[in-house]
């Protein structure tokens, strides 16, 4: 399971008419070739004034912005300075969501108290084992090294390591066994989403290949990413486009790994995007949940089961030019 602009227009202001006083003037050389005395060109003149003065023709902005069209199956958009919705398709339709399912695997790591980013974790043969089982996307993690776990956070969030998945659900759940850690850690997911007000999410995978019950909606995942950008270190890992791990192999020599390169393409085609994470699959076809900032404002926004990674981007493009049109 790998993964991975329309015009806008803006409002015209017409309280401020480019060229008031040509267009008077011209008014003035009409009448006077007419024969009509020029001092009505004044009481215009006037009268434009005092309706521009009151702002009766200013036009109202919202009015004025196009509302874009999307091929995915959902989406929403929101201003992440209040939560305020912005743009909604479906934002409460319940669908598969793919590896940005991964943004909790992330939120619920980076939320354990203590957390020392430094700690190292060996990988184990059941994480490269259940990558090939699945086919799922990896970071390419080699059995026997022992990576950080601030470099399972870029291999989790950048290629969309299921590998780092496995990893971090395996080291931050609670139990005796493996199967044990694994299920404490997705209820951990679970109660995050509970606590966040996610009311129509749930998860059943710690890395988005669902069993059956692995779902949530546009609305449901924005909330998700604003809260995760709270946190400096998911904001790192998500708006990083390349990232180098340099792990420890088990004769103890360093090991530099190929680069990961993010799936999400909104970090180089759009500007001021900081993040987040890409999601597809044969049932959550292509989704992707983006942030952007332009002049200290950030727009959030999902859009789930869009048609390919190319229309996934457009919708998400269309999306942010929306929000920020719609902010002024």
């Amino acid at each position: 399971m790998s993964h991975t602009c329309g015009p806008f227009f803006f409002p015209l202001e017409l309280g401020r008419i480019a060229g008031a006083f040509d267009v008077i003037g011209v008014f003035q050389l009409i009448t006077a070739t007419k024969g009509i005395r020029v001092r009505r060109a004044a009481s215009v003149a006037v009268t434009v004034g005092a309706v521009l003065a009151t702002g009766a023709l200013t036009a109202a902005p919202a009015q004025a912005v196009t509302t874009p069209t999307i091929a995915a199956k959902t989406g929403f958009v929101m201003n992440n300075a209040n939560g305020a919705a912005l743009y909604n398709k479906g934002m409460d339709t319940k669908l598969s969501t793919g590896s940005t399912t991964k943004i909790m695997t992330a939120n619920v790591v980076l939320s354990q108290t203590n957390l020392n980013l430094n700690t190292k974790v060996t990988i184990q043969k059941a994480y490269s084992d259940y990558i090939v089982a699945k086919g799922a996307s990896s970071a390419r993690l080699i059995v026997g090294d022992k990576v950080t776990v601030r470099q399972l956070l870029y291999g989790l969030m950048l290629p969309s390591g299921c590998d780092a998945a496995y990893a971090l659900a395996d080291k931050f759940g609670t139990g005796t066994t493996r199967a044990a850690r694994v299920k404490n850690f997705i209820a951990k997911m679970n109660s995050k989403a509970k606590a966040l007000g996610m009311t129509k999410t749930h998860f059943d995978s710690f890395d988005g290949i669902g069993n059956g019950s692995n779902y949530s909606t546009a609305k449901d995942l924005t909330k998700l990413a604003s809260n995760s950008l709270k946190s400096a270190n998911f904001r790192a890992v998500v708006k990083t486009k390349s990232y180098t791990a340099k792990t420890i192999t088990k004769t103890g020599s360093t090991r530099t790994m190929a680069a990961w390169t993010n799936t999400n393409t909104l970090l180089s085609s759009y500007s001021g995007t900081i993040g987040v994470k890409t999601g597809s699959g044969p049932e959550a076809k292509y989704c992707l949940v983006f942030a952007a900032t332009r002049n200290g404002k950030t727009v959030v926004g999902t859009v789930l089961a869009s048609t390919s990674a190319t229309v996934r981007a457009a919708d998400a493009t269309k999306l942010l030019n929306f929000g920020f049109a719609k902010l002024g």
